[in-house]
C-alpha cells in the first residue's frame, strides 16, 4: 500500500492515478472526508490528517510499502518560513515513528541554492528528511508547465502575457506535472538505500518567447510576452495581498540570474510531455 499526501493537487493526484492503474493499493491522505470521498470512490483507503500534526500523520503513514511527501506550499511566508519549519518537523516525527519502507518526497530545482529565495523551504525539507533512517529520495522538479495556467486569460483577451522570467529568449528548466506524477510513482516502487536525489525536466528548456509562440499556436492568434520591470514587482506583489514578497521576487530573480539550477544539470532525466501540449491543454480546459 502506498500513502499518498497532496493528492488532490497536481502531482499527486496523477502518483494515485499511475498507481492505482498498475493495480497497487492507495491510501489518500486529505484533510477531510470530503476530499477523500473522490478517492475513495476509486477504491482507495482514506486517512484523515494534518500536515502539522504529526499523530495523524504517523497514523496515516503506517503500514505503507511508500510514502509520497508533498510539502504544503506556502508563497506568501514569515521571514522565518515558520510555517513550512512546523510542517517539517511533524513529517520527520511522523515518518520516524511510521518506519514506511520508502519515502519519495516532491522537491524543486534549485533546493541546494544557500542563496535567500523561496525554494529555501525545500531545501529545509531536504535536509531534515535526510537524517531519518529510512529509504528516500528527492525528487528535484523543474519550473511547471502549468504554471502557465495564469497565462492563460491574458493571452486570449489582449495577446499580451506579462513575465516575470526575463531576458524574454532565456530558456529555463520547465516539466510538466503528469511526468512529475509518474516518475514519483515508478520511484516509489524501486528499491535503494539511504537518500538520494532526481532531478527532472522536460525534454527541452523553454524560453517566455516560446511559451508565448505555444499560446499563439493553441488560440491561433498572435501572443507575445511583456517583462514586468524588476522595480515593479514588490508593489504588484503587495497589491495582490502578499505580506511578504521578497522570497518571492529572491526566487524569479534565482531563475533569471541562473543560480537556481540543478546540482547536476548534465545527469537531469528528462520527460517526454512537451510544452506545446500542456499549454493546448490548458486553452482547451479554460473554455
Amino acid at each position: 500500500m502506498f500513502a499518498i499526501t497532496g493528492i488532490t493537487g497536481q502531482v499527486g493526484c496523477v502518483v494515485a492515478r499511475t498507481l492505482l492503474a498498475q493495480g497497487k493499493s492507495v491510501r489518500a491522505v486529505v484533510r477531510s472526508a470530503e476530499k477523500g470521498a473522490p478517492w475513495a470512490a476509486r477504491g482507495c483507503e482514506v486517512a484523515l490528517a494534518e500536515m502539522r500534526d504529526t499523530d495523524t500523520l504517523r497514523r496515516a503513514f503506517e503500514g505503507a510499502e511508500g510514502v509520497f511527501v508533498l510539502l504544503p506550499p506556502v508563497f506568501d511566508p514569515s521571514p522565518d518560513f515558520s510555517e513550512s519549519r512546523r510542517n517539517i518537523g511533524a513529517l520527520r516525527e511522523a515518518l520516524g515513528a511510521a518506519k514506511p519502507s520508502r519515502v519519495a518526497v516532491l522537491s524543486t530545482i534549485g533546493a541546494q541554492a544557500t542563496q535567500p529565495n523561496l525554494l529555501n523551504q525545500l531545501g529545509i525539507m531536504e535536509r531534515e528528511l535526510r537524517t531519518l533512517p529510512i529509504p528516500i529520495v528527492f525528487l528535484r522538479a523543474a519550473w511547471f508547465f502549468e504554471n502557465s495556467a495564469w497565462d492563460v486569460e491574458p493571452a486570449r483577451a489582449s495577446g499580451v502575457i506579462p513575465s516575470f522570467l526575463q531576458p524574454l529568449d532565456r530558456p529555463v528548466p520547465m516539466v510538466a506535472t503528469d511526468d512529475i506524477g509518474r516518475v514519483a510513482a515508478q520511484l516509489l516502487q524501486d528499491t535503494w538505500t539511504g537518500a538520494r536525489v532526481v532531478e527532472l525536466e522536460g525534454p527541452r528548456r523553454v524560453s517566455p518567447n516560446e511559451i508565448a509562440a505555444a499560446f499563439a499556436d493553441a488560440l491561433g492568434k498572435p501572443v507575445q510576452m511583456q517583462t514586468v520591470p524588476r522595480s515593479e514587482w514588490e508593489a504588484l506583489f503587495r497589491s495582490q495581498g502578499m505580506q511578504n514578497p521578497l522570497p518571492r521576487m529572491q526566487m524569479i530573480d534565482g531563475f533569471n540570474e541562473g543560480w537556481i539550477e540543478f546540482e547536476a544539470p548534465p545527469l537531469s532525466m528528462k520527460s517526454s510531455v512537451t510544452l506545446e501540449t500542456v499549454i493546448r491543454q490548458l486553452v482547451e480546459r479554460s473554455v
